[in-house]
């Protein structure tokens, strides 16, 4: 058996992520409740930002008596136990909670029957895995049965939990086996037919996911700063 390498099961994992992950969303919006949505947690980090905004004005025009660093701390510490800001912090954790949870529970489930489906078929791999000429196997190399593919996906959420280092001893020769590959028994190979070399569309795959989070990221980073920056605008000028 030839093990699969790290970027090659990076790929198929994403591969077989997005259509499963467009679905989950679909079926998480549907039955979504109101008042849940991007709508609420949207308001929630304003009423957030507000307070901190508040808070940070007090401290820079010495309102709480202090200055320079002496001002930094009773900022740090007074925002650790402002009523205000707790209670806003609350309400961007429950409305966060409420917008990811659903879609996650849907995203698992369907993953699960997607995995363990097309993995416990005759194709011994999902349609990500087979366009890049992978297999799910036993460490003989024999088709896993499905109680066997049931641990492996389960324990793969301690590949998660730990990091993602369970994902990362995929890196490790020789046997480039993640910790959920290890706890099941299990091994992702190439199939005969494959070749050892990462296809190239399959690199350039990974360059616009790599891409795309670098973005997203960054708009993030961009978005939460110009609202803590407006909301320091209106609490120092009114």
């Amino acid at each position: 058996m030839r093990p699969a390498g790290f970027w090659r099961r990076c790929a198929a994992w994403s591969l077989d992520a997005l259509p499963v992950g467009v679905a989950s969303l679909a079926l998480a919006l549907r039955r979504r409740s109101p008042g849940t949505g991007g709508d609420a947690l949207a308001s929630a980090w304003a009423s957030l930002v507000e307070a901190l905004a508040h808070r940070v004005a007090a401290a820079v025009t010495g309102a709480y008596g202090e200055s320079g660093a002496g001002a930094l701390y009773v900022l740090v510490r007074g925002a650790l136990r402002d009523p205000v800001l707790l209670t806003a912090a609350d309400a961007v954790q429950a409305a966060l909670a409420a917008l990811v949870i659903p879609p996650l529970i849907a995203f698992n489930a369907l993953f699960l029957a997607w995995c363990v489906g097309f993995e416990r078929s005759p194709l011994r791999a999902t349609p990500g895995k087979r366009a890049l000429g992978l297999r799910v196997a036993t460490t003989d190399g024999s088709a896993p049965g499905t109680g066997r593919l049931l641990l492996r996906f389960f324990a793969g959420a301690l590949s998660w939990l730990s990091l993602n280092l369970g994902h990362l001893l995929a890196a490790m020769p020789p046997a480039h086996a993640t910790l959920h590959d290890r706890i099941s028994a299990t091994r992702v190979v190439l199939a005969p037919e494959a070749s050892e070399t990462l296809p190239s569309w399959a690199r350039a795959w990974l360059w616009v996911l790599a891409a795309a989070l670098l973005l997203a990221s960054a708009w993030a980073a961009a978005a939460m700063a110009g609202s803590m920056r407006l909301a320091l605008d209106r609490a120092l000028w009114g």
